[in-house]
């Protein structure tokens, strides 16, 4: 299995993308907690990074934070839970009373985490390994539950993934996964940029069809959501030209996608 503490020290990454973006495009993506946050950065992460890189890391939230707001609003009670979590703030984003949220990462990412982003009575962070089966066991899995994996699934090989949608198919009992995922040509490009920040956190598994993905896992395909297609609309007069090309060529040939299973 892949190293997990190399993963865990990219939790910076998708914290400085947001900064970046709301900074440069809070017309597209504003994350007023992500700025506050901005003083925790290592230097090393903006020096290798590149617009393209900020915006595609951002449009996962983008994309993601409508899915779960439409989720929410069709529940009188919820539960959004975010696994792999980092520093991501989709709390303060979306803030919906009817919903709670449980942030779930190792230990040293949730005492880190502890830091910045306080507990409250919708917002859990549970520390131990997504893979594991203790931190089910903090949850009501009998509520409507809409389950996140973002940036995270990459880093293990498609054995494991597969085998982790049946753990959360057994152990929950209404229940959604959204992640996001490459194609095999998106895959070549993610690991050259995440190799310049840090070595051993090469990213393993991609999805060249999520219909297909689905049928293995024997759940119901319920949303592809290409990355970019209202980032490529709202950043069309704003972002560089290699940020667009790149955003354009991504959606046309589906290199980076959200993935919407109703699981059970």
């Amino acid at each position: 299995m892949q190293n997990l503490k190399s993963v865990a020290n990219t939790l910076f990454i998708p914290l400085q993308a947001r900064i970046y973006v709301s900074k440069k495009f809070p017309k597209y993506f504003y994350d007023e907690k992500a700025l506050s946050l901005q003083e925790i950065i290592p230097s090393n992460i903006l020096q290798n990074s590149n617009e393209y890189s900020f915006v595609a890391s951002v449009a996962r939230y983008y994309n993601t934070d409508e899915m779960s707001r439409n989720f929410i609003q069709k529940c009188e009670r919820c539960n959004i839970i975010n696994l792999g979590v980092g520093l991501e703030t989709n709390y303060e984003r979306i803030n919906q009373e009817n919903a709670n949220f449980y942030k779930v990462d190792f230990e040293d990412v949730i005492d880190f985490r502890r830091k910045f982003l306080k507990e409250n009575k919708n917002r859990h962070m549970i520390s131990g390994d997504m893979f594991g089966a203790d931190w089910v066991k903090k949850i009501d899995a009998t509520t409507p539950t809409l389950i996140l994996v973002l940036g995270v699934f990459e880093y293990f090989h498609e054995q494991e993934v597969l085998d982790f949608i049946a753990f959360l198919k057994k152990n929950f009992a209404a229940a959604e996964l959204i992640f996001d995922a490459t194609d095999k040509s998106g895959l070549k490009f993610a690991n050259k940029y995440v190799s310049k920040l840090q070595e051993g956190a090469l990213m393993h598994f991609f999805v060249d069809d999520a219909k297909a993905f689905a049928n293995k896992t024997e759940t119901t395909l319920l949303q592809e959501r290409p990355f970019f297609t209202d980032a490529r609309k709202i950043l069309a007069k704003k972002a560089n030209l290699y940020t667009r090309l790149a955003m354009w060529i991504t959606d046309i040939k589906k290199r980076a996608i959200i993935v919407h299973l109703k699981l059970n």
